[in-house]
């Protein structure tokens, strides 16, 4: 099987498949019925906690 990782703000395509969204939070400025998404998985992204302390910084990253 193979995975392929895309941005939810790039534009669905033809070729990409099953497509399952891994956030806690809906992108904004994308409509569900526009995205394409055939599964939203909320439950395995990283917690609001986690997202809220990494901010972006690339001081808290993993290679940090």
């Amino acid at each position: 099987m193979n995975v392929k990782l895309k941005r939810a703000y790039d534009a669905p395509a033809k070729s990409d498949g099953y497509r399952v969204l891994a956030d806690r939070l809906w992108p904004r400025g994308i409509a569900k019925v526009n995205a394409k998404v055939d599964l939203w998985l909320k439950e395995v992204a990283p917690s609001t906690e986690l997202r809220q302390w990494f901010g972006h910084d690339p001081e808290n990253g993993p290679n940090s």
